[in-house]
């Protein structure tokens, strides 16, 4: 990361180059704003660590002014007195966070640290939002969120490799559409996407299903059928629902995914199959492995990779973007969303998922009185949950949304702390330091 020091004491300016430097980092030095502007202007920064007390220019006047040249730069302000006003103020002028002097270079490191990967990952979503843009694709994707973001930058690492992926997710979150951009994205994408809901399929058809039958291996076996694998060839399978996959058949799959090989019913030939199977589930598949309910070699055959898709409640942002698509796609006149009511849906937790927002836009297009649909044109229960959510004061309500986010990314990382830190984007000293708050603890 190629990172700009600004402050007018020297000896600070010093401190931090040398330290930063021998991290890995391009350090850049600057002792006024002046010179600041100057070397912003020539390099691509990006980061800017500022002084906001020094002679001349102050560091919130230069980050106005760098912001005013670049957006998208992040900068960090060291600051003499940390309080709540500061805070406030240093992120209203785009800052990305802030640090007390004298500075603790481990907290800083860990904060430069966090914004490193959020850039990385923020290449990655721009990356493939350029590929899409190129691609005729029958699908769209949509979500500028961070947990969108993040992971749309796995869906880019993992579409390259040949191995399997477990897609997790609530019901109606689009777990589908992920497994289509990860078939897109990967060296496969001119090959079948083949699909098969394991749910929807009768026990005592599953083998044909998955793997073919020859003509009379039963009754009512007519002809010679291939099966999913077969019809992948090349390609990807996504087997949609797996936990619900017999367990008789579950070492039968085993043995396709171990030997890429199969045999169609009726039949003692093999055949080769080359074809990436990419799984989804909304069970939990560990607790189904206690449980003996689920195979656990087919469990880690299969989550070889994994994706976590996030609920709706953890991408309020794109709800906005999600319910203009929805009104382009189902509207049959322009059709727009009041504030009210955009607010309302914001503020309802959609236990339905995206599935639940598309079914209520859908109805609401309907039974839409003008091409303007207000708050009193919404379900009465959306309605409702606005009033219910509007209670109890917000502090609380933030640490209770902090721990239970926390507390989450432990249970999907199975209490790895470094994991779960990862996942949220903070160092594991600071999550550390949060389950002592939260008085979290591995039940």
């Amino acid at each position: 990361m190629k990172i700009l020091i600004v402050d007018d004491e020297e000896m600070q300016r010093d401190m931090l180059q040398g330290f930063l430097e021998k991290q890995g980092h391009v350090v850049l030095s600057a002792g006024s704003g002046e010179d600041a502007l100057a070397i912003f202007d020539s390099a691509a920064i990006d980061l800017a660590l500022l002084d906001q007390k020094m002679g001349g220019m102050s560091g919130d006047e230069l980050l106005f002014l760098m912001k005013k040249k670049n957006p998208l730069v992040r900068a960090i302000m060291i600051t003499a007195y940390a309080s709540v006003d500061t805070a406030v103020k240093v992120m209203r002028l785009g800052a990305d966070d802030f640090l007390e002097k004298p500075v603790d270079l481990r907290l800083l490191l860990d904060k430069i640290e966090a914004i490193a990967a959020q850039l990385a990952v923020e290449e990655d979503a721009g990356e493939i939002a350029a590929f899409l843009e190129e691609q005729e694709l029958p699908f769209q994707v949509i979500g500028e969120s961070p947990a969108m973001k993040e992971l749309l930058s796995l869906v880019r690492r993992m579409a390259r490799t040949p191995w399997t992926v477990l897609i997790r997710g609530e019901t109606g979150t689009g777990k589908e559409l992920v497994g289509r951009l990860l078939h897109s994205l990967s060296p496969r994408q001119a090959k079948p996407f083949i699909e098969l809901n394991c749910a929807a399929v009768p026990e005592n058809l599953f083998e044909s299903e998955l793997f073919g039958h020859e003509k009379g291996a039963f009754t009512g076996a007519d002809a010679r059928r291939k099966g999913r694998f077969e019809l992948a060839q090349g390609g990807t399978l996504f087997l949609d629902e797996v936990g619900e996959l017999p367990l008789n058949l579950q070492a039968k799959l085993l043995r396709a995914l171990q030997e890429s090989r199969i045999s169609r019913v009726g039949s003692e030939q093999d055949i080769e199959v080359d074809v990436r199977v990419v799984a989804a589930t909304n069970r939990d598949l560990k607790m189904m492995v206690e449980k003996g309910e689920f195979r656990e070699d087919l469990f880690y055959r299969l989550n070889v990779l994994e994706l976590e898709v996030p609920p709706l409640r953890r991408r309020k942002e794109d709800i906005p973007a999600l319910v203009d698509f929805f009104l382009g796609k189902y509207a049959a006149k322009s059709t727009t969303m009041s504030r009210e009511a955009l607010d309302a849906l914001v503020k309802y937790p959609f236990p339905g998922n995206i599935r639940e927002l598309e079914h209520l836009i859908q109805r609401v297009v309907a039974l839409a009185r003008s091409s303007k649909i207000m708050a009193a044109d919404l379900p009465r229960e959306i309605r409702l949950s606005q009033v219910a959510n509007g209670e109890g004061d917000l502090g609380a309500r933030l640490n209770e949304v902090e721990r239970e986010m926390i507390v989450e990314a432990l249970k999907q990382h199975d209490w790895v702390q470094t994991r779960a830190a990862d996942a949220l984007g903070i160092s594991e000293r600071v999550l550390r330091y949060k389950m002592g708050k939260h008085q979290i603890k591995k039940g």
